[in-house]
């Protein structure tokens, strides 16, 4: 048997599966495209996470448009992070080339252009199903984590948190919490010290400045209501196919803090309200994280170690999360050791640290008698890679060099009026549309403060006017005293002067 015999037949036995799969397409030996040798991925290991990853302009958002269709036709709903603004395009149908007619002629599968089930969603202004997550939601433990909290300052927002539950005091947004940072540390000082302890005015002050910098980065227009509700990232349309939800952060490329906020609360909010699904056939829903990096870069190890707790846990609610990054480096350890689908698209070694990278990366590959992987990494063309999954009893699929097929769908952005006339249609839009600010901890707090107010004003009033009686009732009775003694003179006069008379007369009578 020659070796490209023996490399389609291994091939073809590693990846027949009983259960569905997608194709990804046909395994490559030597630089050549064997045709029919098809690289696939069972449907039922999906949930176990994966990787896209590649230099610029190697095809990885190419790579994920193809999954994101596929598992779309497959009844699976996808959610994709946009933050190029290029995966719009899936809403519309390729227009096809005599290119990617050749590419799937040696790939050995048809091409059929179509368009796909597209919601578009927001985390800002912009256009689209607007995404929303009260501060109530995210609970103290979270929102330590995103501000990066001491141990101190975490344990005075947990104290926060408990006094509005038990006061009925909603925290929606970030200036009720913030209202109720001041409040602890000026009116309502003696009241939550004698229930809950002390709170430090300089940790109060510290925590305030990071939620400041939070807002900065726009986390202003995320925390509020109406709350995004995640059941609605699974919607199947009437033909069965599953909905594409794609999030445009083309305008937060530059506040990762933000998008990692959001993200974190996303995944948290999935894996609290989605039920276990055990070992199902097929995910409930597969997240797609581009430019997965910029989660990573500015997280704190707090953030980290949240992070890599979900990865782990969220695969038992059929969720699958997939990074897509420039090199598998960019994702800390513990996440990438929980990746089951890798697809790595090629590197390039201009420097010493790049070549180190490339070995790390060949290391993360099961070994294969038909590549040396080092090599292969920096040989693969656009619209090839590196593609490693698991069968359906969790074994490493043969490692296959890979020609890609192409995306059905468009290959580029939609336009201002085609992005127009999909939010037009959707009743997302309208559900989420509307912005909600009803009495929280803020006017709740104010409320309380304001008629406190009025009662001390109160108090003080009545305080006066018992001292201003006071004053006037010694007024009268000073006024009485020196009565009684000017009459006690007078009396005491016209004594003297009778008894003057009386002797006088006495006396005038003697002299007579």
């Amino acid at each position: 048997m020659d070796k490209k015999q023996e490399f389609f037949d291994s091939i073809v036995k590693g990846n027949t599966f009983k259960g569905d799969y997608i194709t990804m397409g046909a395994a490559m030996l030597d630089g050549e495209t064997i045709t029919n040798a098809h690289v696939k991925v069972p449907l039922k290991t999906l949930n176990r996470h994966g990787l896209i990853a590649g230099a610029t302009g190697t095809g990885k958002t190419k790579t994920l448009q193809v999954i994101a269709e596929n598992l779309s036709d497959k009844g699976i709903p996808v959610l994709l992070m946009d933050m190029k603004g290029d995966l719009s395009g899936i809403a519309k149908a390729s227009p096809g080339h005599p290119k990617i007619d050749e590419r799937h002629a040696k790939i050995g599968l048809p091409f059929n252009a179509k368009d796909f089930p597209v919601e578009i969603l927001t985390l800002s202004d912009q256009n689209g199903v607007r995404l929303r997550a009260t501060v109530s939601e995210f609970g103290p433990v979270l929102f330590s984590r995103i501000l990066d909290a001491t141990v101190a300052q975490s344990g005075i927002i947990s104290i926060l948190f408990k006094y509005s539950d038990d006061n009925k005091l909603p925290l929606l947004d970030l200036k009720d919490f913030k209202k109720i940072l001041q409040y602890a540390t000026d009116e309502g000082k003696e009241e939550i010290e004698k229930d809950y302890g002390r709170i430090s005015a300089a940790s109060a002050g510290s925590i305030l400045r990071k939620i400041v910098e939070l807002e900065q980065q726009g986390a202003d227009i995320f925390f509020g209501e109406k709350s995004f509700d995640t059941d609605d990232l699974l919607r199947i349309t009437n033909d069965g196919r599953g909905m594409i939800n794609i999030i445009r952060l083309t305008d937060i490329q530059d506040r990762p803090k933000l998008f990692s906020t959001f993200m974190l609360s996303l995944l948290a909010e999935i894996y609290s309200t989605f039920p276990e699904q055990g070992d199902s056939d097929r995910p409930e829903l597969v997240i797609f994280i581009d430019e997965a990096h910029l989660i990573f870069k500015e997280a704190s190890k707090a953030l980290h170690s949240q992070i890599e707790s979900i990865v782990k846990l969220i695969r038992s609610k059929g969720v699958g999360l997939y990074f897509v990054t420039q090199n598998p480096t960019d994702i800390p350890e513990g996440v990438l050791s929980q990746l089951g689908l890798k697809v790595q698209h090629a590197l390039r070694a201009f420097t010493a640290k790049d070549r180190k990278a490339i070995k790390l990366t060949a290391e993360n590959y099961p070994d294969s008698p038909f590549y040396d992987t080092k090599t292969v990494l920096t040989s693969l063309g656009i619209g090839e890679a590196l593609v490693s999954a698991l069968d359906e009893k969790g074994r490493p699929t043969p490692l296959a060099a890979t020609m890609l097929r192409a995306p059905m769908s468009r290959m580029d952005i939609l336009t201002d009026k085609e992005l127009e006339e999909i939010n037009e249609s959707s009743k997302l839009v309208k559900k989420y549309s509307e912005v909600i600010d009803r009495d929280s901890a803020y006017e709740l707090l104010n409320k309380k403060i304001e008629k406190a107010n009025e009662q001390e004003a109160k108090e003080k009033a009545q305080e006066e006017r018992k001292k201003a009686e006071k004053s006037s009732s010694r007024s009268r009775s000073s006024g009485r005293q020196t009565q009684s003694a000017t009459s006690k003179a007078i009396v005491k006069v016209l004594t003297s002067a009778t008894v003057i008379r009386g002797v006088f007369g006495i006396l005038g009578k003697l002299l007579k």
